[in-house]
């Protein structure tokens, strides 16, 4: 399953965001005007962006309504996702820029930046919803990680992020456990 290109491009920026969250035994990574830096490098937006204390701020205020869009089923993502674009005074339009093709804008461009943010991922689940394809919203099946993803695989097989070499860590663990029976 493939979103279309914008739609890829805010789901990741809103899976990153979150990641940002404290975890299992993360700390908070967005904490410092070189941590918005590192999101922004990583996730750019065109618009005004003020890069100051205020900004990096509001930017960790959405997080937690991020996150919960990862912590319920497609039809409890609903009334989660016209929340925040009623709250982000929603009005899409269409806008060809910067050699990308046709794809939404739904706030204007001086609109502040984690406004921008929570709109254009909401306007990106509302592609995972109507597409039926909320089952690929997903947390980290490691036990000891809650990162977030997206799986793109073709047959939606994906069970680990790509933030701390789950999978990996996972398998090694898996392989000694069979290796720990096999010599009992």
């Amino acid at each position: 399953m493939v979103f279309i290109h914008d739609t890829e491009q805010n789901l990741k920026a809103a899976a990153y965001l979150v990641n940002t969250l404290p975890g299992f035994d993360s700390e908070d990574t967005l904490t410092s005007l070189e941590d918005l830096e590192a999101y922004l490098a990583e996730n750019p937006y065109t618009g005004v962006i003020r890069r100051d204390h205020a900004e990096l701020a509001a930017l960790r205020e959405i997080r937690p309504r991020l996150r919960r869009l990862w912590e319920v089923d497609r039809e409890h993502a609903v009334p989660l996702v016209n929340e925040m674009l009623h709250d982000g005074h929603a009005l899409p339009r269409l806008m060809k820029h910067d050699g990308i093709d046709w794809h939404i804008h739904a706030t204007s461009d001086d609109a502040p930046l984690p406004t921008r943010v929570l709109v254009e991922a909401a306007l990106a689940f509302v592609d995972v919803i109507r597409a039926d394809q909320y089952d690929r919203i997903r947390v980290c099946a490691a036990d000891d990680c809650d990162s977030v993803y997206v799986d793109y695989s073709k047959n939606g097989s994906k069970r680990y992020c790509d933030t701390g070499n789950c999978g990996n860590r996972m398998n090694v663990n898996a392989y000694r456990r069979r290796k720990a029976r096999e010599t009992a």
